[in-house]
């Protein structure tokens, strides 16, 4: 075990998309560190708040203390704010020529870190945030991860808050759609945030009974869609439900994106949805609507179970750093919670596994997964 580091003074920062728990986690933090006599600074817009001039000011750090945090458990969002742009180690800069170019601001970072005297930090974040803890520890900084995405595909980790929390609502979403499908006679399609990975997708399609699911794991053939539409057609069902992940591709195709990755940008996928249903439309001749859930999935109040496993990993995170470890991130390894090293988990994805028992039963179900 390493040796352990004086801590007098932490701060927690929030990167990346915003899920439900992550106010849970700041709260855990809190009062873990607090308990143990630590001060305890919150990072205004993920790294922004120490990187940015218009934060100089005093609005970059929040100094979080019981009162702040005390009833902030059940609400959505975050209360520090959060960015899935300006990563310190791509930081968009205007170049000589007006063009932004991305630029490693991670040693200003660090020299900004120690001259607030901080003398760790806890990241709550995907595997951007990962990156540029591992690079900041790397340089000195002692550095814990609590890992958050309501994707699920953090590797090393059995769940990630905010998951459930968007399963539940998608599946919630999915039942009262069925019936207005059911008395027009159509298919609906509804398309689910998850990036590369299928796990929303999956999980709320067979939860919400859906027909057919399209995940990025299986790659479609839309013709085997089409297929298990005009069955249920010949079989008189009103109605057919299809699930389809942002990530879902076309065999011999690709993801369909509606944004470039840019400085300072990373891909932006989606319209798969728009896609599939007008191809289902043409080929049943069946009309077809199309519901893009988005961020309507990383909001509202958390589920229980998200709160308590966000919790969990807050106090994880304290533990963590009172125990002397850097370069860790929090995992969920049932019954305990646990940590593994930045090497174990950056660069990797968890995609859903094609021969786990959740895809046997969606098959066993007769859902298709058009192949």
């Amino acid at each position: 075990m390493p040796n352990k580091f004086d801590i007098n003074r932490i701060a927690i920062s929030t990167g990346g998309g915003d899920a439900p728990g992550l106010n849970a986690v700041i709260r855990a933090v809190v009062l873990a560190a607090i308990n143990r006599g630590w001060e305890v600074l919150g990072i205004r817009d993920g790294f922004n708040g120490l990187l940015l001039p218009q934060y100089f000011a005093g609005g970059g750090l929040i100094t979080l203390n019981r009162d702040l945090v005390s009833d902030i458990t059940p609400l959505g969002g975050t209360i520090l704010g959060t960015t899935n742009r300006n990563n310190p180690m791509r930081f968009p800069t205007p170049g000589p020529d007006g063009k932004v170019v991305e630029v490693d601001r991670t040693d200003e970072l660090v020299e900004a870190i120690r001259i607030q005297s901080i003398d760790a930090i806890i990241s709550v974040g995907g595997d951007g945030s990962l990156e540029i803890a591992d690079a900041l520890q790397k340089k000195g900084i002692p550095m814990v991860v609590v890992p958050k995405t309501i994707d699920n595909d953090l590797d090393k980790t059995e769940v990630t808050f905010g998951f459930e929390t968007a399963v539940d609502f998608a599946t919630e979403a999915l039942d009262r759609l069925h019936s207005t499908a059911a008395s027009h006679g159509r298919v609906m399609v509804v398309e689910v945030m998850g990036r590369y990975a299928g796990w929303i997708a999956l999980y709320a399609g067979i939860s919400g009974t859906a027909n057919v699911i399209l995940i990025p794991e299986i790659p479609y053939d839309i013709n085997k869609v089409c297929q298990k539409v005009k069955q249920r057609m010949a079989q008189g069902a009103r109605e057919t439900s299809v699930v389809v992940a942002e990530g879902a591709i076309p065999i011999g195709g690709d993801e369909t994106v509606i944004a470039e990755k840019s400085a300072g940008h990373a891909e932006r996928l989606g319209g798969v949805g728009e896609k599939v249903a007008a191809e289902i439309q043409k080929l049943t001749g069946r009309e077809t609507r199309v519901v893009v859930l988005g961020h309507l999935l990383r909001g509202g109040s958390p589920t229980a179970y998200d709160r308590l496993i966000a919790l969990r990993f807050g106090a994880a995170a304290i533990r963590a750093l009172e125990a002397g470890l850097s370069g860790v991130m929090v995992v969920l390894d049932e019954p305990e919670v646990r940590y593994v090293q930045f090497s174990e988990v950056i660069g990797r994805m968890k995609q859903v596994p094609l021969n786990s028992d959740v895809v046997q039963t969606a098959r066993d179900l007769g859902i298709s997964f058009g192949d």
